[in-house]
């Protein structure tokens, strides 16, 4: 007999697959499904996926987590999701069809439109109204080229004919069948069109970007009511209450309500925020401003240090050099490795994101001698995470003043590696909380779908049930420290210099 339970579903949908995750009322995983789909790399810096296989993985995905719970979808009391940011998708309103690939968020092809942008003085402006950079890692200039470089799609746009969304908001359409152009607030600000202060899309953005409004998804919370899945989708009507950006989610979910709470995340990208309550903190090193949740109408505002490449690296191990079978494999080759040799990776595969923010450099190894195995090369591909998570925190420091940090709280499939995490507690020279529950980026829709809905309790309550599975603290000295830190600092001047 078929329990009467209620559940909460969190589709979670990343640079590489789409999850969706099942939770009941303690926040315990009951099912999962996953789904990869196809990366698309058409010309260097370039990243796209196909829409109509994030759809149909999205679909697969949380059939797969509805059969294997064993659950009639009338069960779902709601549905939140976070998404990957920045990730661009332009198609037709009245066909729903997409006119063009999605532009992921690592691709480089309009870094030449930004700079010429910054040239003429743009940028003070920009960062200004919505406290991002002037860079090929946010949406406008994405959805600029499509506009110019797909045929008939500019005429299109300007007649009201295209809807522009970040994937939460394609999925939205399609789930509602066709019914709810939506997104929030989270999403909205990284698109470089959103003005945080006050709240809304800005025609001053608009114009020099020259996107017609009328494409622009409206803006809401994190929790509100963004409609409800057609019963044709799954066999029952289910309202969606959460839309979050992956990276404000896992915020979320690790419960990093608080100002100076910080939590790293280790995916595709790493990706560091820490909370600055509700007043937007301005970066003088090259960090982003942004939206950490808004609730009820009231934003909380984050520092956010963004990572181009962590995951992807081991990927890149997996898939491209075919040096290890599985990612597991690297932490047992790093710990394998030679201690003596000290080799850099610096994997600027798609530029060097925060606080360098170089859109043309491009990745390379140092350091290599004839003993250089695959062994020395995962190390070096592990270590080049820490080492990236290290210049954030520096830089977020440094923003920060005399406010020091206290922990730093991580996720992500990379903060399952021990080796890793302890390298990172060495470098940082923080306490690297890792908690019983590393589904956080999905637990952060899903607590706030549930929320919303009342099937979860006040955000004071949620916090109270987060748990640490592991403390990881430094166990090198300073001059060990600072040796390592002083020959990744030598390794990324040499990358930057060598264009």
């Amino acid at each position: 007999m078929v329990s009467s339970e209620k559940y909460i579903l969190s589709i979670d949908q990343g640079t590489t697959s789409s999850r969706a995750i099942l939770f009941d009322i303690n926040y315990q995983i009951i099912a999962v499904g996953q789904k990869e789909f196809t990366q698309f790399f058409p010309d260097s810096g370039w990243v796209e996926h196909d829409p109509e296989e994030i759809w149909l993985s999205t679909l697969e995905s949380c059939n797969k987590a509805i059969n294997e719970a064993d659950i009639r979808p009338n069960q779902i009391a709601s549905v939140g999701i976070t998404n990957q940011r920045e990730t661009t998708v332009v198609w037709d309103k009245k066909t729903g069809e997409v006119i063009y690939n999605a532009i992921v968020w690592q691709d480089r092809r309009t870094s030449d439109k930004c700079l010429k942008l910054r040239e003429f003085g743009n940028e003070e402006m920009v960062t200004q109204k919505t406290g991002l950079l002037l860079d090929p890692y946010f949406c406008a200039t994405k959805i600029a080229w499509i506009l110019d470089n797909v045929n008939g799609a500019r005429k299109k746009a300007n007649a009201g004919e295209l809807l522009f969304g970040t994937i939460d908001s394609f999925l939205l359409w399609r789930l509602s069948n066709h019914e709810v152009h939506s997104t929030d607030a989270t999403n909205a600000c990284r698109t470089l069109l959103y003005n945080i202060h006050d709240g809304c899309w800005d025609d001053d953005l608009l114009e020099l970007f020259d996107i017609p409004k009328s494409m622009l998804p409206k803006v809401y919370d994190n929790a509100a009511n963004f409609g409800n899945i057609h019963d044709s989708i799954f066999g029952a009507e289910i309202p969606i209450s959460c839309l979050i950006g992956d990276q404000p989610s896992a915020l979320v979910g690790q419960a990093c309500f608080k100002p100076g709470m910080v939590k790293s995340t280790y995916g595709t990208g790493c990706f560091v925020l820490i909370n600055t309550g509700d007043k937007p903190v301005k970066s003088n090193n090259k960090l982003l401003t942004t939206f950490a949740f808004q609730i009820n109408g009231k934003p909380c505002f984050a520092l956010e240090g963004s990572i181009f490449v962590a995951g992807a690296a081991v990927q890149w191990l997996r898939d491209g050099l075919k040096l290890i079978e599985s990612a597991e494999q690297s932490e047992v080759l790093a710990m394998e490795a030679d201690s003596s040799q000290e080799v850099y990776l610096v994997p600027a595969f798609v530029g060097l994101g925060a606080p360098y923010w170089d859109p043309d450099c491009r990745g390379a190894l140092y350091g290599l001698t004839r003993n250089t195995g695959p062994a020395e090369i995962a190390k070096a591909t592990l270590e080049s995470v820490c080492y990236q998570t290290s210049d954030l925190l520096t830089a977020i420091s440094k923003d920060l003043g005399e406010n020091k940090l206290n922990a730093i709280r991580v996720d992500g499939g990379m903060a399952a590696s021990n080796w890793t995490m302890q390298t990172l507690a060495n470098l940082v020279q923080l306490p690297v909380d890792r908690p019983k529950n590393l589904e956080t980026t999905a637990l952060g829709a899903a607590y706030l779908a549930g929320m919303q809905v009342g099937f979860y309790p006040s955000m004071d309550e949620f916090a109270k049930s987060w748990q640490s599975e592991n403390q990881f603290n430094s166990i090198i000295n300073d001059d060990q420290r600072e040796k390592k830190l002083a020959g990744w600092k030598d390794a990324v001047e040499r990358t930057l210099s060598n264009k």
